[in-house]
């Protein structure tokens, strides 16, 4: 499920694909990825329009136009990205609506499951998304994470993944960070110690700036995520076996040694 790291990625495509570029087609092979917005609308609307610099908050990604024009929104869902092509380049399966741009390359929005999808929205519209979610978890300094944590009666692991909390993180990344800071995930985040939540943050700093990097949530063998699926996973650091439940509704993978 791409999380914030992949949609910076995604970001990253678009100012090296279409910054500054005219849309000059756009075809919807699947309009069932469209939120809110009509094929006719989104064709009409942004066909001719050059697209600026592209910004992310959490997981979504909003891309503005010129002329005062709406700004296209997406959000990737568990299975979307963003892809840059040459025109000529075959249709995938879950290319579900191509843009092309300055009829050189094409940006293509690629989802199997289409949980998310595509919205054309004005700068009211554009508020109220925001104002739902929590800051973006690559802004959150120490204390505003202590304080936004502070007295939260659920899991830390699910109080983590609430985007009206902190946006950005997700299941994968969440594993990762705490355990990193050696905390159990079923642990109430209000029952956390100043020094546990300074570790926390700490941890989902560093994690972040490696997955930024990467543009995803890398799977190395140093890391938890490298381990969790394999046949019989161990812990990178203390090499006991991982143990995996559901926490928040999601799989949670941790070491019972680690973040006991």
């Amino acid at each position: 499920m791409p999380e914030l790291p992949d949609v910076e990625g995604f970001r990253r495509v678009v100012m090296t694909c279409g910054r500054r570029r005219c849309v000059t087609d756009i075809e919807v092979r699947d309009a069932g990825v469209l939120r809110g917005v009509t094929e006719k609308r989104l064709c009409g609307e942004l066909t001719g329009k050059r697209l600026k610099k592209a910004w992310r908050h959490g997981k979504w990604l909003f891309v503005p136009t010129t002329d005062a024009g709406p700004t296209l929104v997406l959000h990737f869902g568990m299975t979307g990205s963003l892809r840059c092509c040459r025109p000529d380049e075959p249709v995938e399966a879950h290319d579900r609506v191509m843009f092309t741009l300055d009829g050189s390359r094409t940006l293509r929005y690629r989802d199997q499951r289409k949980l998310q999808g595509i919205q054309l929205l004005d700068e009211t519209a554009l508020d109220r998304i925001l104002g739902a979610l929590g800051p973006d978890a690559l802004a959150v300094d120490r204390a505003e994470f202590q304080e936004l944590l502070a007295g939260r009666r659920g899991a830390v692991k699910s109080t983590l993944m609430n985007q009206s909390v902190i946006a950005g993180l997700g299941n994968l990344l969440c594993d990762e960070i705490l355990w990193r800071a050696r905390i159990d995930p079923r642990t109430p985040a209000r029952n956390l110690s100043e020094t546990a939540l300074r570790h926390l943050h700490a941890a989902m700093g560093r994690a972040l700036k490696t997955a930024v990097r990467d543009g995803r949530v890398p799977p190395r063998r140093s890391w938890l995520t490298g381990r969790r699926d394999d046949g019989e996973p161990s812990c990178p650091r203390c090499g006991r076996s991982l143990r995996s439940g559901r926490v928040a509704g999601r799989r949670t993978v941790w070491c019972p040694e680690c973040q006991a």
